[in-house]
């Protein structure tokens, strides 16, 4: 249980890293631009700690996923971006292939 916390956290510091570096503007605000490079070297390294007992591939699907779809939701929800009904249907598949995954390494 424990790899599958640090994967879930893995994922939750991935969006950290996505929405440092949108605030970063391209590298020109230096503290936002920290704060994203630390964030995917966190991210990475919580990975690589969760690879111990899950399996690579599936790690990986479920670390990506955890990213899209919390970047999707960032993007909604604090920068205004489109949710639009058929990108939403979108992101719900990522996340049933990513339940679906999980249900099948169980």
């Amino acid at each position: 249980m424990t790899s599958w916390l640090l994967l879930i956290g893995a994922g939750v510091v991935e969006v950290m890293m996505a929405f440092a570096l949108k605030q970063s503007d391209s590298w020109t605000r230096p503290v936002p631009s920290v704060m994203g490079v630390a964030a995917a070297l966190g991210s990475i390294f919580l990975l690589t700690l969760a690879l111990k007992r899950i399996p690579m591939a599936t790690a990986y699907v479920v670390w990506t996923g955890i990213g899209a779809v919390g970047v999707v939701g960032v993007g909604v929800l604090l920068l205004g971006e489109s949710a639009a009904p058929l990108r939403l249907l979108c992101i719900a598949l990522v996340v049933a292939g990513t339940v679906g995954l999980r249900v099948l390494e169980a």
